[in-house]
């Protein structure tokens, strides 16, 4: 591991680096914690921003030009952000179901999902993560 290029870089960056392996690491534990919990609900709205700290940080990290500054990431940041809310109303209306799909499948796509990308060959976590 080598952490020097991720402290060489931009706040924003730094920023969204750490909310996503928070958000990583508290989606793995919520997989595992009795739902409907005290601890299952504060967890879960730690995540919720945590997630929102990953999806608005992104907004200022532009390493990836294809329109303007943004790139086809931004959407799903967007994205993201729209599906939290979906998925904390579900939530609040009882919908649990749907609560639970949608959360799962933030974690899945947009967090497991996008962080894959980010240690491909070439990529700065790439070098953070192998070296």
């Amino acid at each position: 591991m080598n952490l020097e290029p991720l402290t060489n870089t931009s706040i924003a960056i730094q920023l969204h680096v750490v909310a996503a392996v928070l958000a990583f690491v508290l989606g793995l534990l919520q997989i595992f914690l009795r739902k409907g919990t005290a601890l299952h609900k504060t967890a879960g709205w730690v995540w919720i921003w945590m997630m929102a700290a990953v999806a608005l940080s992104s907004f200022f990290i532009h390493t990836i030009q294809l329109v303007g500054p943004w790139s086809p990431i931004h959407l799903l940041s967007v994205y993201t952000l729209i599906m939290l809310w979906w998925g904390v109303r579900q939530g609040q209306r009882g919908r649990l179901r749907e609560h639970g799909i949608t959360m799962a499948s933030l974690f899945v796509f947009a967090l497991v999902g996008a962080g894959a990308f980010t240690l491909l060959p070439g990529r700065m976590m790439h070098t953070v993560v192998f070296g």
